[in-house]
């Protein structure tokens, strides 16, 4: 709205080197984008994103100008989770962080480098009302008594302050019991284990929920595989289970779009204070496993902390020479085009308005549908009016008569 007053602070340069070597970078933030300059230490360096070194879509890979590789990567809601972006939302204070993981691979002494890039966006809305008036004199009485005297000098012994820290989610998937770091390409139908744990430093605080999660193939299809917390096909994608409730291990089979070799999963991760409350699915089961006894009503914002936004990747295609029978058939999802449903759902709407068309052996009939619901007409007779009309009807009848006769006499 016009009149309100929208203020950024934005953050600027916040990277993490993780490895130990000195690498020269620095990250430019805006509302928009995010732009990260990597200075390539050899001509042969590989920098990539995380999961994503052979990825095909461009937009997820570094521009290479002057020794510098650059990423451009959108914030925009629509465009976020396309190369993998994570966020976390802070409902109480509305703060937005944003970030990745950079990999730089050095092929002379076969190292890899790992960074984490941040940005950190804080929306503070300031209302009409809330403006401060210059002309304004407030008068403050003083409740101390007359004549009252503070000492000159205090002595303090200490000062304690702190704040929880921002919340920072890692996502991995196993295949038998190994944790796959890098990319990950598995044939359909292999079973493997989904993992969302905290960092360090937030698994004593907070705990995890995972609300709502979708697999896509990064193109048009789409398929829902968690909604509310619960598995829509526990076969394909059990339901998540913990065991002190900041890392979550979920069991699933491989699976793939017809048209795609690349898989992700793009999910809404729940943060809480201490533990976050299971939830009771159809089946029965209760979300992470806890008893039933364990789920107790509470604050529901105590469930809404932080929102966290993210995705993985995972690379699922046939070996070569492999026949598809109708076992591995049910790991390739159809999944939903939504250009295409939402031409369905048109359609089925014209039928509905549509009248009827009935064949009978002399021709077919249109019946017209009455499509008014729970509406009455009510009619009302009077009776002499009745009375009179039958009367009139009988006279007719008898002057007819008569004159037949006539005409035939």
């Amino acid at each position: 709205m016009a009149d309100r007053l929208w203020c950024f602070l934005l953050g600027w340069i916040f990277i993490v080197a993780i490895a130990r070597a000195n690498v020269q970078s620095k990250v430019r933030c805006s509302q928009q984008s995010m732009e990260v300059d990597i200075v390539r230490s050899s001509p042969q360096a590989r920098i990539y994103l995380q999961q994503l070194k052979d990825y095909p879509d461009a937009t997820c890979k570094p521009q290479l100008n002057d020794g510098v590789a650059t990423f451009r990567l959108s914030l925009l809601e629509q465009d976020m989770l396309r190369c993998g972006i994570t966020r976390v939302v802070n409902k109480v204070t509305g703060q937005k962080v944003y970030y990745h993981r950079i990999i730089v691979e050095e092929p002379a002494d076969s190292s890899k480098h790992t960074f984490t890039v941040k940005c950190v966006i804080t929306e503070v809305v300031v209302q009409p009302g809330d403006a401060i008036s210059t002309n304004h004199t407030t008068v403050r009485r003083s409740v101390l008594p007359e004549g009252f005297q503070e000492q000159d000098t205090i002595e303090v012994r200490g000062e304690f302050s702190g704040s929880a820290p921002v919340p920072i989610l890692g996502v991995g998937v196993k295949q038998g019991g190994t944790l796959v770091t890098g990319e990950l390409n598995v044939s359909p139908g292999t079973p493997l284990q989904m993992e969302i744990f905290l960092d360090n430093r937030s698994a004593p605080i907070y705990g995890l929920l995972v609300t709502y999660m979708q697999v896509t193939d990064t193109k048009t299809q789409e398929e829902t595989i968690i909604i509310n917390g619960c598995s829509v096909d526990p076969y394909l994608f059990e339901n998540f289970n913990t065991v002190n409730g900041d890392f979550l291990t979920a069991k699933f089979r491989a699976f793939k779009f017809p048209e795609s070799t690349y898989v992700q999963f793009r999910g809404t991760v729940n943060v809480c204070l201490d533990k976050c409350l299971g939830i009771e699915c159809s089946n029965g089961q209760i979300g992470f496993g806890r008893k039933r006894r364990s789920i107790a009503s509470s604050n529901s914002d105590k469930n809404k902390l932080f929102e966290v936004t993210m995705s993985t990747f995972i690379k699922v295609d046939f070996e070569e020479g492999v026949m598809i029978d109708q076992a591995l058939s049910e790991f390739i999802l159809k999944g939903k085009n939504r250009t295409e449903e939402r031409a369905v759902i048109a359609e089925q709407v014209r039928q509905q308005l549509a009248p009827t068309t009935i064949r009978t052996e002399e021709g077919p009939v249109i019946v017209e549908e009455v499509r008014e619901q729970f509406k009455y007409k009510l009619t009302e007779i009077d009776s002499n009016e009745t009375s009179s009309t039958a009367s009139s009807t009988t006279f007719r009848f008898f002057f007819v008569f008569i004159t037949c006769l006539y005409v035939l006499l």
